[in-house]
């Protein structure tokens, strides 16, 4: 083991699991919520997510976000993960939050054209 691996341990209480998905986050300040940003997850975790950004997130900000869930409900509902937090790491490219409020949203599916049907 090397001396920085020793002296420099995994400070995380959770593991981060590489998902890379495509994103939509509102910056929320006293009584106003920015238009809504597009980005994709780099990684995600139990408590926390980071994210690419189209500018620097300011830290301590509050931020809404919703992710397409790759799990669906009854295997025909798909979910998308909303969560918010607070910026805790930022930078030009990318932010990370700590997610105070999480839950589960079902989301619109396309739907689909039977054969013979007159839609």
């Amino acid at each position: 083991m090397r001396d920085e691996q020793f002296f420099d341990p995994e400070r995380r209480a959770t593991d981060r699991f590489p998902i890379e998905s495509e994103l939509r986050y509102k910056v929320m300040e006293a009584k106003e919520v920015t238009e809504p940003e597009t980005g994709r997850t780099l990684n995600m975790s139990s408590s926390g997510i980071l994210f690419t950004t189209a500018a620097q997130l300011p830290l301590g900000r509050r931020v809404e976000l919703s992710v397409d869930w790759p799990a669906q409900l009854s295997e025909t509902c798909g979910l998308k993960l909303v969560a918010r937090g607070r910026v805790v790491r930022s930078s030009a490219e990318a932010s990370a939050i700590r997610i105070d409020k999480y839950d589960f949203r079902t989301r619109a599916t396309a739907k689909l054209k039977v054969a013979g049907s007159a839609n």
